[in-house]
């Protein structure tokens, strides 16, 4: 069997309910995106004290390009441990070096989580999994950045190798390049799919960056409770539209509570209302599904009507037997990788082929008329 085919490592994971004695459903971290100031991070958490069962803070900020906020490191560390001895409470923050690691065990730092940024390198899990070890930490890993599930539950087999136990998930939604209605489409079901593989794990959700926009955190949170997600991960500031990160997905975090008093948490066994209700979700999110396959569609052939165009301009033919046999033959490996029929694929495949030779037919026509009535 090749290593690509090796079927997912047996991991040993304790239940949340079995390493976090005060757990009640869902579980809740907040607090801001970033350690900013000491002021900053105490007005922005004392409101939610008693509202979360972790605050969070983002002590390190790996950011896409430099020159912007990237965390105060360990100077934010000891106001947030100053604050802990003054109102005692469990703190969260991302890690991405063993460095980080040693300085959350000298804070006394009670979670961690490892960022999307870091699961999608093996060589930094790696990592991190060797500083781990024989640590009581709980660790959650964040999904990749693209949507890939393999490298999600590879980085969770990792840190499962090194003995890590108290262990589990954040879905904060899949990178994508085209613009649409949230910062991170959620594809909800490649996260419901790690939980069906290993239905110990916890599952917690991040609304604030699937959304991108703290009006949207609101229905994302509910729509990972009706999913049965053990937990919710939200971000909320002080003053959200003065903060150096992130500014637009944070709440108020005076809002917290209402946001929360707000969310209906659904039963985990089925009733004829629980049945009713899942069923409403399913729909919701195959009229997501159909939308944003219709969207994807809609793309493909703006960008068909430009080779089109292309093509004539440059005098080369519509239909490369070439072209098409690639096409054909890599959707179908990718089809394989998703799972999805191979038939069922090759009928879409011809399908979209046709329209687009007509796509680009008609484009060939339209210039040739266009021509003609000039000449006219």
């Amino acid at each position: 069997m090749l290593a690509s085919q090796k079927p997912a490592q047996k991991m040993h994971i304790r239940e949340l309910k079995d390493w976090y004695t005060e757990y009640k459903k869902p579980l809740i971290i907040s607090g801001p995106c970033s350690v900013e100031t000491e002021a900053q991070f105490r007005t922005s958490v004392e409101s939610i004290l008693d509202k979360v069962d972790f605050v969070r803070g983002g002590i390190w900020k790996p950011r896409t390009r430099p020159g912007n906020f990237e965390g105060l490191g360990e100077t934010a560390l000891k106001w947030v441990n100053s604050f802990k001895k003054e109102q005692p409470f469990k703190f969260a923050m991302e890690v991405a070096t063993p460095q980080h690691i040693e300085l959350a065990h000298k804070y006394k730092v009670d979670l961690i989580w490892i960022g999307a940024r870091t699961t999608v390198n093996p060589f930094n899990v790696a990592e991190l999994a060797e500083a781990l070890q024989g640590s009581p930490l709980p660790v959650l890993v964040k999904n990749p950045i693209h949507a890939d599930l393999s490298l999600w539950k590879g980085a969770l087999e990792r840190f499962s190798k090194a003995g890590i136990e108290k262990l589990g998930a954040i879905h904060r939604g899949f990178y994508s390049y085209q613009t649409g209605k949230y910062r991170n489409p959620p594809m909800w079901q490649i996260p419901l799919d790690l939980k069906s593989e290993f239905p110990e794990l916890p599952l917690i959700c991040d609304p604030s960056h699937i959304a991108g926009n703290r009006d949207l955190v609101p229905e994302i949170a509910q729509r990972a409770l009706d999913l049965n997600y053990d937990g919710l991960m939200i971000e909320a500031h002080c003053e959200p539209a003065k903060a150096w990160s992130d500014a637009a997905q944070q709440i108020p975090s005076t809002e917290l509570g209402a946001l929360l008093q707000n969310l209906l948490l659904r039963d985990a066994s089925f009733t004829k209302e629980n049945i009713i209700n899942q069923l409403e979700i399913i729909r919701e999110q195959i009229d997501q599904a159909d939308r944003e396959l219709l969207e994807a569609i809609n793309h493909r052939m703006n960008l068909v009507e430009k080779i089109g165009e292309f093509k004539k301009e440059n005098n080369v033919a519509i239909f490369q037997i070439s072209r098409w046999k690639e096409i054909f033959n890599s959707r179908q490996e990718w089809a394989e990788q998703l799972n999805l029929d191979k038939d069922f694929v090759v009928e879409i495949l011809r399908l979209l082929h046709q329209q687009s030779v007509k796509t680009q037919t008609e484009v060939f026509h339209k210039k040739e008329q266009n021509l003609n009535s000039t000449n006219d």
